[in-house]
């Protein structure tokens, strides 16, 4: 599958200080659409920050994140809620289910907000097939393993069809038969449905199997020698 360059995730001079502290100096890279890249770093060098800023969870003190055309810095109020609701999907180590709903329930929640178009519900069945747990649609999380809540919440991060996908450490919490099964899912999706992939992990297994590895280190992305492939 090819993708245009317009659709190129361009990361330029971000900065993000809290207080005296600053935890991101000048942090530039390009992703091009549809490519998998590996976020690597120590604990508490910024990783998850990064990610934020790219998903606008939060805001820089400097620089901006273009996605395409779309300049995701600069909006605000309703124009940033839908850009993040349609064009972002989010994995964290934590799943993140909702305790009262089902698996399929959760997975259609991304939904709601865009006033859960009728197609949706195929489409959270579908989803829920890929990531081989359709048949637990009905299960509550705390009848789910910990690999199959994961599974879940890959499901619920696609069901809106996001351009990108950012994942935090979305192996932390998982066995290695698990973690493994996870990446797996997350490179189908990113190559079947042209999603641009960012995975923040400690994991320099899983990471290698990513396009590309980028290392956080004192505030700066650096590629990590090697580890391209």
């Amino acid at each position: 599958m090819t993708h245009p360059a317009e659709l190129n995730l361009v990361v330029t001079d971000l900065t993000r200080a809290y207080g005296e502290v600053l935890v991101l100096r000048g942090v530039s890279f390009t992703v091009a659409a549809g490519e998998a890249v590996a976020i690597l770093g120590p604990s508490g060098c910024g990783k998850s920050t990064l990610l934020n800023l790219i998903g606008s969870l939060d805001r820089p003190s400097g620089g901006r994140v273009c996605l395409g055309p779309v300049e995701v810095t600069a909006l605000a109020g309703p124009a940033l809620a839908r850009f993040r609701a349609t064009q972002v999907g989010f994995v964290f180590q934590e799943h993140r289910l909702l305790p009262q709903l089902t698996a399929l329930e959760n997975v259609l929640l991304p939904t709601v907000p865009l006033g859960s178009p009728p197609e949706a519900r195929d489409r959270a069945r579908d989803l829920l097939a890929r990531v081989g747990i359709e048949h637990r649609a009905h299960a509550f999380p705390a009848q789910l393993s910990g690999g199959e809540r994961q599974r879940a919440a890959i499901a619920r991060a696609l069901i809106n069809q996001p351009r990108l996908l950012l994942c935090d450490e979305p192996t932390g919490n998982l066995d290695r038969a698990s973690g493994a099964a996870v990446v797996d899912l997350l490179l189908e999706a990113a190559r079947q449905q042209g999603v641009t992939l960012l995975m923040v992990t400690h994991n320099a297994e899983h990471a290698a199997r990513l396009d590309r590895c980028l290392e956080l280190h004192d505030g700066r992305l650096e590629p990590v020698p090697g580890g391209a492939r």
